[in-house]
């Protein structure tokens, strides 16, 4: 965020900390993008804190977080200590969750593949209706590509590039593929806590539908090898739509990651080394 959206964000998790009881006197960045991750002391608290455009995917992931949490799958919860619900404040959505002490050690690949095993079995019991599938997020993205008054910069061979991957790749994902099933959408290891509790996911409102691999492929390569059952080509292909999809969005014209210009360039590499050397459309 801008350092004034940031200053705004940060008191509008302050206060509605404060508000409901919970001492924030002091407050910590724990990550900053499109929104904020604020650790509160002394109340020892998680503050996710989201502009208020981004009210129903909070409301979302709010919901996936309680059921996941009630089927067992090892995610991030909910601070118990307040009712669940996103709170508005300052042109901001906040809601408050529990705070997790990160271990300095990464998550091994079996212990991943293990949490991948544990978290889709409790999305398998899981009801969600309101779950999007793998598929409209590459319409999204298609979306950016096709059109150049939304992805300016983008050189139009590597449109045709990004296009044509997103394409490929999207339909060979398309509804009603055996093994279908609710996804956490985004499992990279940013998402990924080493906890004391064990590895908890995070960042839930990106869940949908589509096959395991879908998941799979945003974890390191030798995650999947891990994960029994796995097919193992349809990962490879997962992974280079996954960075199709990221490039598609460094690309847009009000992309604001950190570092933009490196990141499209690196993205389009990315997609091209997954794909190695056959066509997406195979």
């Amino acid at each position: 965020m801008e350092p004034a959206h940031l200053r705004r964000a940060i008191e509008a998790g302050r206060a509605t900390a404060a508000e409901l009881g919970l001492g924030a006197d002091d407050v910590t960045v724990v990550h900053d993008s499109d929104r904020v991750a604020l650790r509160l002391l002394p109340c020892d608290v998680l503050a996710r804190v989201a502009p208020v455009g981004q009210l129903a995917e909070s409301e979302f992931e709010m919901e996936v977080a309680r059921l996941l949490t009630d089927a067992g799958a090892p995610v991030a919860e909910l601070d118990p200590r307040v009712a669940p619900r996103v709170h508005v404040r300052d042109g901001f959505a906040v809601s408050l969750w529990t705070y997790y002490e990160p271990l300095a050690s990464p998550v091994a690949p079996a212990a991943y593949a293990d949490a991948f095993r544990r978290h889709h079995a409790a999305l398998r019991r899981t009801e969600l209706a309101a779950a999007p599938h793998v598929t409209d997020r590459v319409a999204a993205a298609l979306r950016e590509v096709s059109d150049r008054r939304r992805s300016p910069d983008l050189p139009d061979t590597d449109r045709d590039f990004l296009r044509d991957t997103l394409r490929g790749l999207g339909a060979a994902l398309g509804t009603g593929r055996t093994g279908e099933q609710l996804l956490h959408g985004e499992p990279h290891p940013g998402n990924l806590l080493h906890t004391r509790r064990g590895p908890l996911f995070v960042d839930l409102a990106t869940c949908c539908r589509g096959p395991v691999e879908f998941d799979l492929a945003h974890a390191p390569e030798e995650v999947a090898r891990h994960y029994a059952g796995a097919d193992q080509d349809l990962v490879r292909r997962c992974r280079a739509l996954n960075w199709a999809l990221f490039s598609a969005w460094r690309w847009r014209r009000d992309d604001r990651m950190p570092d933009r210009d490196h990141w499209r360039a690196e993205g389009l590499r990315r997609v091209r080394d997954a794909l190695g050397g056959w066509s997406a459309a195979t």
